[in-house]
């Protein structure tokens, strides 16, 4: 018989979390939803709306029959657990992943990794003295339109690969989606904290980092970066990001923005290479190869996610049943890498200069664990 994983969750802070829990909750014969606690904010959030570290914790503990508890050290005393879904402020992952790789508990972490190299290393750390594993997150693993490109990646469909491109879809910020909210309640969210991992750098560059990586198999070099705080004001932290990173074959444009009302184009990625470019469009997923065109030469109808794999809930319990590996999106050595594009573009945006990714505190070198090639 299967084993049966005890779920909980610490940290409501991203709206994400919601999504998490339910991937695990589906699993109905697999899962058993135990208990929930929040870490309390450095700032308390002044409001209840959706989307919101109150309104988020309440909805978990309605919706998937969790205990709700005050206090996370109390749950973690009082209950037993497999898997923990953490969802806390950026600057907060590294405390609260200790804490459960230490008690052998599974972490299933929201992106982005850390809010910088010191925590990110924290973490790894952490993650290499325990049995337990760190599992990221990103919305955009699931992306069937996402993984068709990477197989036409690979496949030689357009040469060699030179750029990657991405943007996040449009946004005005984490809490722009009906929500009634004041200036005064956004300056106490931690999204708008700079010293909490707030910032649209952190939130939306962050999935090009990641993606890139895997895109090209190489490990990045520098990155120069830009912030901007453009519309908001009640908050120290950049509402607009840029960063481009320098590969050994290659550069990527990465760009984050809480400031954009509608760009008339795709998110992406857009991948360019030697032979052509594939953009994954609104229609599916674009393949041009004829200059002076603005028509695809062909449009892939993007594959199905593989069955029994196509969640993070699925694709975790795959893992811990069979040892088969995670998908590499959300395994650590991509992920530390991404860290590392975040790190050395945030640190630009300081100095205005090209940053090595590596600085004092990137230690690791080169350990065959973060080898990906």
């Amino acid at each position: 018989m299967a084993k049966k994983y005890r779920v909980g969750a610490i940290g409501f802070a991203h709206s994400h979390i919601e999504t998490n829990i339910k991937s695990f909750a589906l699993l109905k014969d697999r899962v058993e939803m135990v208990a929930a606690a929040d870490v309390p904010p450095r700032v308390p959030s002044l409001s209840i709306e959706r989307g919101t570290r109150y309104d988020e914790l309440k909805q978990a503990v309605r919706l998937y029959d969790m205990k709700e508890y005050d206090c996370y050290e109390k749950l973690l005393e009082e209950n037993e657990l497999d898997i923990c879904c953490v969802c806390a402020e950026n600057a907060y992952h590294p405390f609260v992943t200790e804490l459960l790789l230490k008690k052998g508990i599974h972490v299933v972490l929201e992106k982005p990794f850390a809010a910088d190299m010191k925590g990110t290393l924290r973490m790894w750390r952490a993650a290499r003295a325990s049995n337990a594993k760190i599992i990221t997150n990103w919305p955009s693993a699931w992306s069937p339109g996402i993984r068709t490109a990477k197989e036409l990646v690979d496949a030689g469909k357009i040469g060699r690969v030179f750029k990657f491109s991405h943007r996040n879809s449009d946004s005005q910020g984490p809490l722009s989606y009906g929500q009634t909210i004041s200036e005064e309640e956004l300056g106490a969210e931690w999204w708008y904290s700079s010293d909490q991992g707030g910032g649209s750098m952190l939130d939306y560059c962050c999935y090009g980092a990641c993606m890139s990586c895997w895109f090209l198999g190489q490990r990045p070099v520098a990155a120069f970066g830009v912030k901007a705080n453009i519309n908001s004001h009640y908050g120290d932290a950049e509402d607009y990001a840029a960063i481009i990173a320098r590969f050994p074959n290659a550069v990527v444009h990465l760009e984050g923005s809480w400031a954009t009302v509608n760009s008339g184009v795709p998110a992406g990625p857009l991948i360019y290479g030697t032979e052509g470019t594939i953009v994954v469009g609104r229609s599916g997923v674009e393949v041009y190869k004829q200059r002076h065109t603005d028509k695809p030469d062909e449009v892939v109808e993007p594959k199905p996610l593989p069955a029994g794999r196509a969640t993070l809930g699925e694709d975790v319990l795959n893992h811990l049943d069979t040892g088969e590996p995670l998908f590499p999106m959300i395994d650590l050595p991509l992920n530390l890498l991404a860290a590392s594009i975040l790190d050395a573009g945030a640190r630009s945006a300081v100095s205005n200069k090209l940053e090595l990714v590596g600085d004092e505190y990137w230690t690791i070198g080169k350990d065959p664990d973060l080898l990906i090639l």
